[in-house]
């Protein structure tokens, strides 16, 4: 089944959807599906599988998780974005749009939802981005006037890296480092290095204070 964009041309929808959990991804499949009949829904488990579709075969639409074992997502989104600049991507996480969506637009996500929307949210961010556009709540809009309006006084978490964030929302959140490097694949003493610049950058001495910080920032709940 074809489908037409604003421009009155057609073509056939061609969505991956890439999820590590087998449930979740099933039932964002049987969404799109519903939603886009006739089309092929791709599905990949991992960063590995879901490069190795992008490379197998073109696609109009990537429906990315932003935690995925081994690699983020927010790193395979900056992957995708180098390789397959023209592929858009939308980023669904878990996650409240607080701690990711400004910092995946500026990563070059095409639009940014929680795994609350509705269904058919879902279906207006994708059908919105496969016409060209992005996609944005309008919370996640207001945070990022907000930030450019305040860009020459950034939160300090801000500054972090990629990895640091991550690390830090998980600190927060109460897992051990042990339990952070096996999410993340990475050695306890990697994670602790992580921990270590973030603290100094954040200016802060321990967890209890990370953790007050980010619950002051509303990082975590």
């Amino acid at each position: 089944m074809q489908h037409r964009l604003a421009d009155g041309a057609a073509f056939a929808v061609r969505i991956l959807v890439v999820d590590d959990h087998p449930l979740v991804r099933r039932g964002i499949v049987q969404v799109l599906s519903e939603g886009f009949p006739g089309s092929v829904i791709g599905e990949a488990s991992s960063p590995g599988k879901a490069l190795d579709a992008l490379w197998a075969e073109p696609w109009n639409l990537v429906v990315l998780d932003i935690s995925l074992p081994g690699r983020s997502g927010l790193e395979l989104l900056k992957e995708i974005k180098a390789d397959h600049a023209a592929t858009p991507v939308l980023m669904l996480s878990a996650h409240p749009e607080s701690q990711f969506s400004n910092r995946t637009l500026r990563a070059g996500a095409a639009g940014y939802l929680t795994k609350e929307s509705p269904p058919a949210m879902l279906l207006e961010a994708a059908r919105q981005i496969m016409k060209g556009g992005k996609f944005i709540t309008s919370s996640a809009a207001e945070m990022l006037a907000s930030e450019l309006q305040f860009d020459t006084s950034k939160p300090a978490h801000e500054l972090l890296s990629d990895r640091e964030y991550g690390v830090m929302l998980k600190i927060a959140s109460g897992f051990s480092v042990g339990q952070i490097a096996e999410f993340m694949n990475l050695s306890p003493k990697t994670v602790s290095t992580y921990r270590t610049r973030l603290l100094i950058k954040l200016a802060l001495k321990n967890n209890a204070e990370l953790t007050h910080y980010a619950l002051r920032n509303s990082l975590i709940e």
